[in-house]
């Protein structure tokens, strides 16, 4: 059964602007596994970005880092985080938070 997208005030979810992500939120990101074929680091970094807003997404970044994960790993296609965030034109503050850790 096919049925039509809900949008504005008919939204059953409400967009969460303000919310507060604690340690453990942002560090639980670190766990998450990729599919079949999937690059490990590639799949936390996007799954980040998808789901952390900018004040999280630098304090993830910083522990990403200090754990060892490769910043420039590579997805499909061969880009890095980075190279498909600059084709993003509403990505720039993730973009620079990467740049800021030494993404290339």
């Amino acid at each position: 059964m096919k049925t039509e997208k809900k949008s504005g005030a008919d939204r059953t979810q409400l967009a969460v602007h303000d919310e507060w992500w604690s340690d453990e939120r942002v560090q639980s990101f670190l766990s998450l596994l990729p599919g079949a074929g999937e690059s490990g680091d590639f799949h936390i970094l996007v799954s980040a970005y998808r789901g952390m807003v900018p004040e999280a997404f630098v304090r993830f970044i910083v522990y990403f880092v200090e754990a060892g994960h490769d910043i420039n790993d590579t997805g499909p296609g061969g880009k890095t985080m980075l190279k498909i965030l600059l084709e993003h034109r509403n990505a720039g503050e993730y973009a620079q938070i990467l740049r800021d850790a030494g993404a290339k």
